[in-house]
């Protein structure tokens, strides 16, 4: 996809914000395990990075998607994961549904406060029993009155300490998986709402993630996006959004592992010689930029048929997927080549290695992203090809 001058002013934006106001803090954060997501959000309300896709008639920019993946890109090329990763959080996983099927009065209660970065935004879908198997969510909301309650628990929950309302997978109904559940707005404030201790994690130090647990929460039938029993169908065309995402953020963070590395192995010298001389090296650092480049060109190629309004279930998860590999392959092998200085914790390759192998877990396991690819060539055992929705 070709960049316009506007995708290059944003770009621009991004970068400067990322190198004045992210990476010169990350190693205090890393060390604190939090930072100061309020004020770090209010500033990028200010420039309006919160709501690139979102509609203007709250706060939004208005623009496509295409301007969403260069914001994504470049957030990647911050000195840790867990900034970007609660970041992505605000944009790409708990308010696409909310942006795209909640009513009028839902998006001016939540949206707009979200875009302008006053308030945070979770998406509570994991539990201890269902992680990538969505379907399997035990969460539930009956119907009282014009009410829900709520009754259940999740985990893994990215910015839930700091929340101000979560975008929650429950189910409002018995029957079918697919068919008996719904996404509610749930407000961290309300009774009953309680978020647990702060989990000890082996990477993204810095972004706050902890479980959440909901005890007779009662909840307005208002709160729910889209139509009841709409969740699963409404939180799988959500996750394009956070899988692209996903895939976005990955490449420069890849590309800092191997310049990182280039500059280590050509200072580091082994046997009277620069490290970066041996031809197993550099041509290993040649490879690795080239399949950086084909994650590039292949998210791409699924952000533009999303940008038409394609179906990209098979293309986003091919990227997903893509990024889950090379993010543990690449920092592996970068720190291979720093050798015992990779293995110290303030290197930047050590933190890297932490913090990339998250993706092939969140957001659906590489392993998922394979079985949704091969459901969609048609070729499980035993099954035909079926619709995107899992049925």
């Amino acid at each position: 996809m070709r960049l316009t001058d506007e995708h290059r002013e944003l770009q621009r934006t991004v970068r400067n914000f990322v190198q004045r106001e992210i990476n010169p803090h990350v190693p205090e954060w890393e060390q604190a395990g939090a930072f100061p997501i309020c004020e770090l959000f209010r500033q990028l309300g200010k420039l309006g990075l919160l709501g690139i896709g979102k509609s203007t008639d709250y706060g939004g920019l208005g623009l496509d998607f295409s301007y969403e993946m260069v914001f994504l890109e470049e957030l990647g090329a911050a000195h840790c994961g867990g900034v970007p990763l609660s970041i992505a959080v605000q944009t790409a996983m708990s308010t696409p549904a909310l942006a795209n099927f909640a009513n009028d009065t839902l998006k001016g209660e939540f949206l707009g406060p979200a875009i302008r970065g006053e308030m945070v935004g979770a998406i509570a879908v994991s539990e201890p029993g269902a992680g990538s198997d969505v379907a399997g969510v035990k969460t539930t909301a009956v119907a009282d009155g014009d009410d829900y309650i709520v009754n259940g628990s999740k985990m893994w929950i990215t910015n839930a300490p700091c929340a101000d309302f979560f975008c929650t997978l429950v189910n409002t109904g018995e029957g079918k998986p697919h068919r008996n559940k719904s996404l509610l707005i749930i407000p961290a404030a309300t009774a009953g709402v309680r978020v647990g201790e702060k989990l000890d994690k082996l990477g993204m130090r810095s972004s706050e993630t902890a479980p959440v647990f909901f005890d007779d929460v009662r909840v307005p039938q208002r709160y729910r996006i889209g139509d009841e029993g709409a969740g699963f169908l409404l939180q799988m065309l959500q996750f394009q959004e956070e899988r692209l995402a996903g895939a976005a953020l990955s490449i420069r963070g890849l590309e800092n592992c191997v310049g990182s590395t280039i500059d280590q192995v050509r200072e580091r010298r082994v046997f009277g010689a620069p490290l970066l001389d041996n031809q197993t090296v550099h041509f290993a650092l040649a490879e690795m930029q080239t399949e950086v480049e084909c994650l590039r060109a292949l998210t791409w190629r699924a952000a533009e048929a999303y940008v038409a309004g394609e179906d990209v279930t098979t293309l986003a998860s091919m990227a997903k997927l893509k990024a889950g590999r090379l993010s543990r392959s690449i920092p592996d092998q970068c720190l291979q080549f720093w050798g015992g200085m990779g293995y110290m914790q303030e290197t930047p390759i050590n933190r890297a290695y932490r913090d990339s192998r998250l993706t092939a877990i969140g957001g659906g396991a590489d392993e998922v992203m394979l079985g949704i690819i091969c459901k969609l060539m048609g070729i499980l055992p035993g099954r035909r090809k079926r619709d995107a929705d899992g049925e």
